[in-house]
């Protein structure tokens, strides 16, 4: 059976577990929003100083992701679907997350950009922001592929209407959990690893700002 809610208010629940288990007993997603394990088998970069910034890689990181159990919902963005794009619908519909604005860097050999499918228009939508090694806008650094707090409100901006209900299976550290109150819209969020599943609490319960480690 499904777990109770590892963390509820008002606008936002959170649950610990296998989406695969939780997504058929929630309530219809207006948007599902999510950055799954894209079988990329992820290696987590190493500090300047040869410590590993993340022990492990990413839950489930290891196999091709099947998106098959997502496509059931009327409205999505799925992250990272550049890995898994040949099991998607056709769309001409991608948004492109530019992390490299300022132009390319030399001996930088991760991806430029991140790229997310969606049903919802037919042309590319892009967003610049600077990201990655110690470019973190200020937020702290709480999972090894997250997402920034002005990308999640982008895709609201872009996409969604207040009051709407954002589910998001694969919710790491829980970003989009964090800019869903704020902008009045209500938010279910899940997550295999408890460890992110009490980071994505802890922002809802002080907000990033004062987020201490």
């Amino acid at each position: 059976g499904m777990r109770g809610p590892y963390y509820p208010d008002a606008l936002v629940t959170l649950f610990h577990g296998d989406c695969d288990e939780s997504l058929p007993h929630l309530p219809a997603s207006d948007l599902l929003v999510t950055d799954p394990p894209y079988g990329m088998d992820y290696k987590p970069l190493r500090g300047a100083d040869g410590s590993k910034r993340w022990a492990e890689g990413v839950q489930g990181d290891g196999e091709p992701f099947d998106p098959t159990h997502l496509l059931g919902h009327k409205r999505l963005i799925l992250w990272g679907a550049n890995w898994y794009a040949d099991r998607l619908p056709a769309s001409g519909g991608w948004v492109v997350w530019d992390k490299t604005p300022k132009g390319h860097k030399a001996g930088f050999h991760a991806s430029h950009a991140e790229l997310a499918w969606t049903n919802l228009c037919s042309s590319v939508r892009k967003f610049s922001l600077q990201w990655g090694g110690e470019a973190h806008g200020g937020e702290p650094h709480l999972h090894p592929t997250q997402k920034p707090l002005a990308l999640m409100r982008f895709l609201l901006d872009e996409f969604a209407e207040p009051g709407w209900l954002i589910v998001d299976p694969y919710m790491g550290s829980g970003p989009m959990g964090q800019v869903c109150p704020e902008l009045g819209f209500r938010y279910i969020g899940i997550e295999l690893d408890e460890a992110h599943c009490e980071t994505a609490a802890r922002r809802l319960d002080q907000g990033v700002l004062n987020f201490t480690a």
